[in-house]
């Protein structure tokens, strides 16, 4: 699959966001080595705090699966902003533990823009098991 398909799945699953507060709709797109592709959206709550990001709705969904991180190859994401949508604090340290660490990740916005990075480069220094030892 290319990076240019995976986003358009990132796209497809935007439209199931529900961003009613915010109007920022957010897809995600998280594609496995067995070709199975988990999708999410952002889910908001009037409870701010309740709220659930697309990548991590993306991630959550594989593993409710019964897929780990070694069987993810790349996650693409995409919103409606004028720069290809970066994942948030939050999605990046859950990224760090359940993602791999060099797999791409392809940042995207509903302008064709693709921008390619990793967690290594998102989060170089991320809080780990390690750090609990």
């Amino acid at each position: 699959m290319t990076k240019e398909e995976l986003v358009q799945k990132a796209q497809d699953a935007r439209k199931l966001s529900y961003s009613p507060y915010s109007h920022f709709a957010v897809g995600a797109a998280l594609l496995c080595k067995d070709g199975e592709i988990y999708l999410g959206a952002n889910i908001e709550n009037s409870a701010y705090p309740l709220c659930m990001c697309a990548e991590r709705n993306a991630l959550y969904n594989a593993a409710m699966h019964g897929k780990k991180k070694e069987d993810f190859v790349a996650l693409a994401l995409c919103a409606g902003s004028d720069e290809p949508c970066s994942p948030c604090g939050a999605c990046r340290q859950v990224l760090s533990e359940l993602f791999p660490i060099d797999a791409p990740i392809y940042m995207s916005n509903l302008k064709g823009e693709i921008e390619e990075t990793s967690i290594r480069e998102l989060l170089p220094y991320a809080f780990s098991a390690d750090d609990l030892k």
